[in-house]
């Protein structure tokens, strides 16, 4: 019998990383028709508007009555079918506001799992954010979800290693690693190379940052690392066939926070770097209108839709990463870098370590990524040099950075989101099963004597 699949988060045209990723969940588990009846979400809003199917439900995020009106509904219409509702909530401390309305505060997500678990349907939970050192508030809730829930699902291995430890204690059988999926496969030199023709960019070398622009970016540090490596290693006629493209807006949420003043005061950090960095840039709404030989940086400064992404993927001969955020466990566009088979220098957050470096310990300084799938640097002001010299390795090294491609992409190819999908149905289908094991087959044994087997550990023999 196929499983009605209900899922619990931000979705298109919201601009949001966890909306993009059940977008591409969604889309890849409708291809599984035999085991999928019908997909359905239940949209976390705050006042973007109008929704299409898959999106049948909408919360108010800052209501909530809203939260607990829409798993009433849930079970309600989970109850009406003949197929069983599998839900999935997709977690993220940041979607959860208290009821006065402050962010990353609330229970919402918690009240739902024990409305769930309470009446009967298979409940799982992806953990977009697991801290190695989190408050009361967030250990808390990640306890709480683990409770009641059949199973916590995170996109690194690392993620699991930290809520089995003591700052969370949860059990193992509760947590399951699933590969954060990618959407492209490798294309070929033919499509990248017509990718640039394209933006007239044939003749160039094409660093990239993509995706939703935030503090946590770091990329002030790629503009003076960027600067650093023009300085130092390209000569003037070199400096014009290469472009570092910063592709995608700051996150709208970010914009408007404060009054505008924290987004103020970050591009005023950026601008800074610019100048410092004395590198010739532009900000641009039309990549096809800018002539690539007069810039050392472009700002493509739009939102950028699914087509342009993988276009920017396609044509990207290396991507910079020099995120701040150590404790980082999942990124999309790390995931689609590996999996269009381009290089990444990265700074080493949690999930370029697993992917780049097979999470294997990383001195300080520059770390060749295990199978040179990449280069991971330190993050902040070391990354600056960091990068420089990653970026004289990769750029002028041509059969090294395709040996890196090819490595990069045998890795993503694993993550393409039918594989990441159906391993969530196997997980699906596991836990049902466990679920309905009877135990009962036998008295149970309580020790009442000492014994001295009780003293060897039979699993280290």
């Amino acid at each position: 019998m196929p499983y009605n699949i209900r899922i619990v988060s931000t979705y298109p045209p919201r601009r949001c990383g966890i909306g993009t990723f059940t977008r591409d969940l969604a889309t890849a588990l409708a291809q599984f028709t035999a085991e999928v009846g019908h997909i359905r979400i239940a949209a976390i809003d705050n006042g973007v508007g109008r929704y299409d199917i898959p999106v049948d439900l909408v919360i108010d995020q800052y209501n909530p009555k809203s939260w607990s009106d829409t798993s009433s509904h849930i079970v309600k219409r989970a109850g009406e079918s003949a197929n069983p509702t599998i839900i999935i909530l997709q977690h993220e401390y940041g979607l959860d506001p208290d009821k006065d309305g402050n962010d990353g505060r609330g229970t919402n997500f918690v009240e739902m799992a024990k409305f769930f678990h309470g009446h009967g349907l298979t409940t799982l939970v992806y953990l977009h954010t697991v801290l190695g050192e989190p408050d009361q508030y967030k250990k808390w809730v990640v306890q709480e979800l683990a409770t009641h829930s059949d199973g916590l699902i995170v996109t690194t291995e690392s993620a699991i290693d930290m809520l089995e430890s003591g700052a969370y204690g949860i059990e193992h059988s509760k947590l399951k690693h699933i590969d954060h999926g990618i959407r492209m496969q490798h294309p070929s030199q033919f499509d990248r190379l017509s990718i640039k023709h394209e933006y007239g960019l044939e003749n160039h070398i094409l660093v990239t940052t993509l995706g939703l622009l935030s503090p946590d970016k770091g990329i002030q540090y790629g503009v003076r690392a960027y600067g650093r490596f023009l300085q130092e290693s390209c000569t003037d006629s070199q400096i014009k066939q290469i472009v570092y493209l910063v592709a995608g807006q700051f996150h709208p949420e970010f914009v408007k926070a404060d009054g505008g003043r924290l987004y103020q005061e970050c591009q005023a950090v950026i601008n800074q770097a610019l100048q410092d960095s004395k590198l010739r840039w532009c900000k641009t709404h039309d990549l096809k209108t800018v002539d690539f030989n007069k810039y050392d940086i472009v700002f493509f400064d739009v939102f950028l839709d699914e087509p342009t992404l993988l276009k920017l993927y396609g044509a990207t001969n290396v991507m910079v990463l020099p995120y701040l955020n150590m404790e980082q466990i999942s990124s999309g566009i790390l995931a689609d870098t590996l999996g269009a088979g381009r290089v990444a220098i990265a700074t080493k957050f949690r999930y370029a370590k697993e992917l780049i470096h097979s999470n294997k310990h990383c001195p300080p300084g520059v770390v060749t990524g295990r199978y040179a799938r990449g280069i991971l640097v330190d993050p902040g002001e070391s990354s600056v040099e960091q990068i420089a010299q990653a970026l004289d390795y990769i750029v002028f090294h041509k059969g090294r950075r395709l040996i890196m491609e090819r490595q990069a992409h045998q890795r993503g190819y694993q993550m393409r989101w039918d594989n990441s999908s159906w391993a969530l149905l196997q997980y699906i289908e596991f836990v049902r099963e466990q679920n309905q094991i009877i135990t009962g087959r036998g008295i149970e044994f309580s020790r009442e004597k000492p014994s001295i087997f009780q003293r060897k550990d039979i699993s280290a023999s």
